[in-house]
């Protein structure tokens, strides 16, 4: 491990307990050590990964310990009581399997305020235990930023500082087929995924650094038309979930373009992009891995997560601070141009990896 390390912003993208994956990829980046996470932007159960990073950061300042083994500590720990939730047959491990979930097809019968008019959440009380929001607010780096969706106007509102709580999380969280949707300050929020997912706003606007790791675990294709219900509804999933991402890739994309070009307001910075997908090794996996953290399904998530790391930091860490390394015109499609199929031989920084790269 090299005492040099890049700054460097994280988003970290929902996708329900396939974010096991991206704790593996934390897991490898704190312990390869040369990153240093200036801001980290996360929803849904990106957003989990994001305030557990963060409590191992707070942590460590008050005791004097090690930021980075604290906080992969500190995830450990989330996802440990992840996968006991998820080990239990009835109850409250099948409320987690569901909350943790994607979209399955055969919702839309029983609304939430009846079938849980309690609003029975098994999270709630596992983040509230396991995470000190107050020691997350104080941290000047990383700060951390989580994105729910307002239900009346369907924005992404962004909860950080003092404003990061456990409902904060909670909202970022929520599927509206299964739970209530959480109110705070008189606002009443769903899922970040459907608004934000994970918001990259919030990072250009901090500043500190221009390069954005991305932690995307929704892959972008999928080849051949589903026809199973179960292969249907993880499709709509995919698309729902990646719909404002892709969105705020066409805009990055747009603003490197016009200051490439010149003719950029003053202000506009160029930001250098860069992801590690689950393209291809989440893939193999059943779409009903999304909904059940049993521990088998999380172990190896997060293995194929350390693995997809530790190949880009070997391909990429040296384009931190130099250029960015997805390829955004052809993975995301170019917003200036009406042709999006157009195959092209380079693009963005000529970019083309199998972490930087969506298949075909």
């Amino acid at each position: 491990m090299s005492n040099e390390t890049k700054k460097i912003h994280l988003a970290l993208q929902g996708g329900g307990a396939h974010g096991a994956f991206t704790w593996g990829v934390l897991d490898a980046l704190l312990t390869d050590g040369r990153l240093q996470f200036a801001g980290i932007s996360g929803t849904s159960a990106g957003a989990l990964n994001a305030v557990a990073v963060g409590h191992g950061w707070a942590r460590a300042q008050g005791e004097g310990a090690d930021p980075a083994e604290e906080a992969r500590v500190a995830l450990a720990h989330i996802w440990r009581r992840v996968m006991n939730l998820g080990a239990m047959s009835e109850g409250p491990g099948r409320l987690a399997r569901l909350m943790l979930g994607a979209l399955p097809g055969a919702w839309g019968r029983v609304s939430p305020y009846q079938s849980n008019p309690l609003d029975y959440n098994p999270l709630r009380q596992m983040v509230t235990e396991a995470i000190d929001f107050d020691g997350v607010a104080r941290l000047a780096q990383p700060r951390v930023f989580v994105a729910a969706t307002e239900v009346e106007t369907g924005r992404a509102e962004i909860f950080s500082g003092k404003r990061l709580t456990v409902n904060a999380v909670m909202a970022s969280c929520c599927l509206p087929q299964l739970f209530q949707a959480p109110e705070i300050n008189g606002k009443t929020y769903w899922d970040g995924g459907y608004s934000s997912n994970p918001a990259l706003q919030p990072l250009i606007e901090m500043g500190e650094t221009d390069d954005i790791l991305l932690v995307q675990i929704n892959p972008l294709r999928r080849r051949g038309t589903p026809a199973a219900v179960g292969d249907i509804a993880a499709r709509v999933d995919d698309l729902t979930f990646n719909a404002s991402l892709i969105a705020q890739m066409r805009t990055i994309a747009m603003v490197n373009e016009l200051i490439d070009s010149g003719v950029a307001p003053e202000g506009l910075r160029r930001i250098r992009m860069h992801r590690i997908g689950g393209d291809g090794a989440l893939d193999e996996l059943a779409p009903a891995s999304k909904t059940t953290p049993e521990p088998q399904t999380v172990e190896r998530l997060f293995e194929l997560g350390r693995q997809a790391a530790n190949r880009w930091l070997k391909k990429h860490l040296a384009s931190v601070g130099e250029k960015g390394t997805v390829n955004i015109r052809r993975d995301y499609g170019d917003p200036l141009r009406l042709d999006f199929g157009t195959p092209e031989s380079d693009g963005e920084d000529g970019a083309d990896d199998a972490e930087g790269a969506a298949p075909g």
